[in-house]
Parts: C-alpha cells; sequence; structure tokens
C-alpha cells in the first residue's frame, strides 16, 4: 500500500498526486511511468513521473479526468492509500549533452514536458519551454516552467494566457528569428505533436516525442499502444515511450487512439454515478 501525501487540483480537469514510494522517487528519471492500481477492484493505469524527491522518497503525478479510473483517483485524500505504485518503467527520455532544446508542451502533456524541462535546465542546457493550452483556465504548471527555462513562450488557443494561436506558431518565430536548436521535444496531444514534427522536418531539426497519450495497458501485452515508427511496429510502452517524431506515423496513431473514447465516456459516466449514490 502506498500512502497518498497530497491530491490537488491544478483546474478543472486535471489533478497532481504525492505518493511516498521511496524505491520508485530512488530511480525515476524524466520520461518514465508508473502503473497503478486504486484498489484491488481498479484496473492498472499507466502514469507519467511528473516529479519526484530522492530524498524524502516521494514521487509526483498529475492525472486528467478521463475514465472511472481518473475519477476514483480524484476523489483519494491525503491519507489514504492506493493499492499498487509499480516503477519507474519505459526509456528515460534522453537529455545528456544537449546545449540547447526547445521543450514543447500541450494541456496536459505538459505534465510530462515538465520533468524533461527540469532535467535539462538541471544540466545547464539553455531551455526554451513553449507550453500551450486552449484558455487561462486550464494552465498548469506555469511557476514550475518558468524556474526551469531560459524562455518561456506561453500560448492560448483563445488568447485569454499569453499570446493567442497555437505552440507550432511560437516555435516557428523562435526558428525564424536564428534560435538553433539541438533538438526539439514535443509532448502533448497527438494532433499537436504530428504538426511540431511537420514544422521540425522543414528546416532540419531532430524531434522527440512522447506517445504517452497513446498508452493503455502500460506492459505491451493489449496492443492498444501498437504504432508504426519508420515503417516498424513498435510498442510505446515497452520500446518507448518517446520517439523520433519524424519517423511516426501519426495519422496511424490517432486513428487507433479514437477507438476508446466511446468505452471512456461509459466508464466515466458509470463512476461518476456511483460517486453521487454514495453522497447520497
Amino acid at each position: 500500500m502506498f500512502e497518498i501525501l497530497q491530491n490537488e487540483p491544478l483546474n478543472p480537469t486535471v489533478f497532481r498526486m504525492k505518493v511516498r514510494a521511496p524505491r520508485v522517487a530512488a530511480k525515476a528519471l524524466p520520461g518514465q511511468f508508473i502503473i497503478l492500481r486504486v484498489d484491488e477492484e481498479g484496473e492498472r493505469i499507466p502514469l507519467t513521473v511528473a516529479d519526484f524527491d530522492r530524498e524524502n522518497g516521494i514521487v509526483t503525478i498529475i492525472y486528467q479526468l478521463v475514465g472511472a479510473t481518473t475519477i476514483k483517483l480524484a476523489h483519494k485524500k491525503a491519507g489514504e492509500f492506493l493499492q499498487d505504485f509499480v516503477g519507474p518503467l519505459g526509456t528515460p527520455t534522453h537529455t545528456a549533452g544537449l546545449k540547447k532544446v526547445a521543450v514543447v508542451g500541450g494541456g496536459v502533456g505538459c505534465a510530462i514536458a515538465y520533468p524533461v524541462a527540469k532535467r535539462l535546465h538541471e544540466q545547464g542546457c539553455e531551455v526554451h519551454s513553449i507550453i500551450g493550452f486552449r484558455c487561462k483556465d486550464l494552465v498548469i504548471l506555469e511557476k514550475e516552467f518558468e524556474a526551469a527555462s531560459t524562455l518561456v513562450k506561453k500560448m492560448s488557443d483563445d488568447g485569454t494566457w499569453g499570446a493567442k494561436g497555437l505552440v507550432t506558431d511560437a516555435l516557428k518565430e523562435l526558428i525564424e528569428s536564428g534560435e538553433k536548436y539541438d533538438q526539439v521535444i514535443a509532448i502533448g496531444p497527438l494532433i499537436m505533436m504530428k504538426f511540431v514534427c511537420k514544422l521540425t522536418k522543414e528546416y532540419g531539426i531532430k524531434t522527440v516525442v512522447s506517445m504517452n497519450p497513446i498508452m493503455i495497458d502500460g506492459t505491451g501485452m493489449c496492443g492498444c499502444c501498437r504504432l508504426t515508427v519508420g515503417g516498424e511496429t513498435k510498442f510505446a510502452c515497452v520500446d518507448g515511450p518517446d520517439f523520433d517524431g519524424h519517423l511516426v506515423d501519426f495519422d496511424e496513431a490517432m486513428q487507433r487512439s479514437g477507438a476508446y473514447k466511446e468505452f471512456e465516456a461509459h466508464a466515466r459516466e458509470e463512476a461518476c454515478n456511483l460517486f453521487a449514490k454514495e453522497v447520497i
């Protein structure tokens, strides 16, 4: 059993949870994930390690309310426990030797992008973070990115936060102004990563993407995170989650990802009804 130390909302649909898990904290690196179960009856879900405190044995995860399990997580309080918290899993994001990197995060993907930016910053890399959200109400980790970056570009679809526009607009502006990046690291919705890669390919800039958004089981057995990279079949959870973005077949990944929306909606509705009955 793993003690929950904190569980707080960052915006209406995204929560940050801190869990006491000394063995995971001792080994975790940016880009890796854990698999948890809320209780004995719960499903297993993978969630990216958003931060870690090795000294105090604490791991931070950030999750979005999508299905039944994340709704159950949101109802957990400090002092309660999780049944399972296994990790770290997956290949860490490569950061060694990089001198100047643009880290691009979109929406809840910023929870995955932040520890990467932080690690690069700690290693002395010049980090330009470009983070985007639909609107001001959905912003997360603003101060954290400011602390871990040399430059932060803030974008929102409606212009209520930062500049109005897409993360690709800000990235293109930086590149065309003369900024030279060793690498671009993009993490967010599949459609966002697709167009970041389309842009960087024009300029010949190596780009790494995290395929966490299509992970479900976390072990490769379910096959749901299967994707095509450079014409070869890969699995996001066991071969990644990081891949060369210029080799990923995003259209195939988006088509497969959309197949589970109806199931997730049904599970979410059942969970909401369950908690409503408990309140009554």
